[in-house]
Parts: structure tokens; C-alpha cells; sequence
């Protein structure tokens, strides 16, 4: 009996393998560049933070100092900033992989190397730019203790809206392709539902913690957490999509 390509089951394993792989090279992609780059903004912040903790301690402060002290040298700070950018780029590989099987699950196989592309773009837009814009990243020791709980719901709050809005774009190109509206059409409406998505997020509440540093050290490591997150998205979607076209080439699934 002939299976049809619309009936063929989506074949999850190696797909899940692609992403993996993938994820792991981007992450380590994403990793060595914040070292090389990111870290040494990373360490300014911190010895800024430490002449403001011996302010404070000369002030009255007294015994906050041994509180400030370092569990792990930067030396080790560094490896574990390779290894968790590995570990996290696995994880979103593996959330990739299946974002990619659910939206193309009726026809896996046509264009593999512009849809893990255009995937990995509405990623990087969902997950890393539209929550950057509203909630830029800070450098270490910026923000009160008290409110790390708040800031880590309006991040998640922020996360969600960019997922949702994304969602909503996609959905609106897909039904309106479906009652013939062209390219510009569709395209139009997505474009306006990021524009809302934005909108929404700036509707969320501020960030509560003031943020004592420097302008040039605050954009510069604003940009290069920003780059990084492009670097991971960009090397995830254009590994796994040579993956694919690959996997295509030598006639597997």
C-alpha cells in the first residue's frame, strides 16, 4: 500500500538528533563569544559593584564583607559560562526540533533550510528580542535582592507575550494564505501583530531596580548579551538546516 507524503509520520528521532546537535553547536557558538567579549564588561561591573559594597561597608555596613565574597574564582565563573551556554543551547534545540515538527508536521520535507531560518528568526524575535526591548539585560550585582521574584515574573510575563504574539503572527499569515490574500497581505498583518505584541509588552510594569552603571559599559553589555542571543539563534537555524538539507540529499527523513 503507497503512503501519501500528507499521511507519512513525521520522523521525530532524527529530528530531535538534528536539533541536538545543532543546539549544542550554537550554544558553544554563544558561549566562547560572551567569554571573549561579554565577560570582560561582565568583570568591570563587578569590581564597580565591589567599590559599592566598600562604600557601603565604610558607612556603617559593617560584615557585609564576608558576604561578598566569591564561592567560585572568575577562572571557574568562565568554564561554567561555556558549559551552561552548552547546556541551554541543547535545551533549545530540543524545543526547536519539535516547534519545527509541530508547524510542519503535513509537509516535512519541502524547503528544510528557509524554514529552520525563518524558525530560528521567529526565536530569536519571540524569546530574545521582544523581551530585550522592554527588559534590557543588566550587568551582575544590579538589582535589589528583595526584588529578584518580580523581576523573574515580569521577564517570564515578557517571554509569553513574545511567544503568544509570535503565535498570532504566524497564524494570521497561515488562514489568510488560506483565503487567497498574496505575500504583501500576509506579511502586512504579521508585521502588525509584532507591532502589538510590543505594544503589550510595554504595557507590563517597569523595571523596579534602578541601574547604577556607567552608559557606555550599560550599552555596550546591553548589545553584546543582545549579539549573543542573535549568535545562538543564527548558528542554531543554519546548523540544523544544513543538517536537514543533508539528511534530504542522502534521501533519509
Amino acid at each position: 500500500m503507497t503512503v501519501s507524503a500528507e499521511t507519512t509520520p513525521y520522523p521525530l528521532l532524527p529530528l530531535l538528533g538534528r536539533g541536538l546537535a545543532a543546539g549544542g553547536l550554537a550554544g558553544l557558538a554563544s558561549g566562547l563569544f560572551s567569554l571573549l567579549l561579554a565577560e570582560p564588561l561582565m568583570d568591570r561591573a563587578i569590581r564597580l559593584e565591589e567599590r559599592r559594597a566598600a562604600a557601603h561597608e565604610h558607612g556603617g555596613a559593617h560584615g557585609h564583607a564576608a558576604e561578598a565574597e566569591e564561592l567560585f574564582t572568575r577562572g571557574t565563573q568562565h568554564f561554567g559560562l561555556v558549559v551552561t551556554a552548552v547546556v541551554v543551547g541543547l535545551a533549545v534545540g530540543v524545543f526547536f526540533a519539535l516547534a519545527h515538527a509541530l508547524v510542519h508536521r503535513a509537509d516535512h520535507a519541502r524547503r528544510p533550510w528557509e524554514r529552520a531560518v525563518a524558525l530560528a528568526g521567529a526565536g530569536f524575535l519571540a524569546l530574545s528580542l521582544l523581551p530585550a526591548l522592554r527588559y534590557p539585560a543588566n550587568p551582575p550585582g544590579v538589582g535589589d535582592g528583595g526584588t529578584v521574584q518580580e523581576r523573574q515574573a515580569l521577564w517570564v510575563a515578557a517571554l509569553v507575550i513574545g511567544v503568544l504574539g509570535m503565535v498570532l503572527a504566524w497564524q494570521l499569515s497561515v488562514r489568510m494564505g488560506r483565503h487567497g490574500f498574496g505575500a504583501p497581505a500576509r506579511q502586512l498583518a504579521a508585521a502588525g501583530a509584532i507591532v502589538g505584541t510590543l505594544a503589550a509588552l510595554f504595557l507590563l510594569p517597569d523595571n523596579p531596580d534602578p541601574v547604577p552603571v556607567p552608559a557606555p559599559l550599560l550599552w555596550d553589555f546591553r548589545v553584546l548579551s543582545l549579539a549573543s542571543h542573535a549568535l545562538l539563534w543564527g548558528a542554531l537555524g543554519a546548523t540544523f538546516g544544513l543538517l536537514s538539507l543533508r539528511r534530504r540529499t542522502e534521501g533519509a527523513p
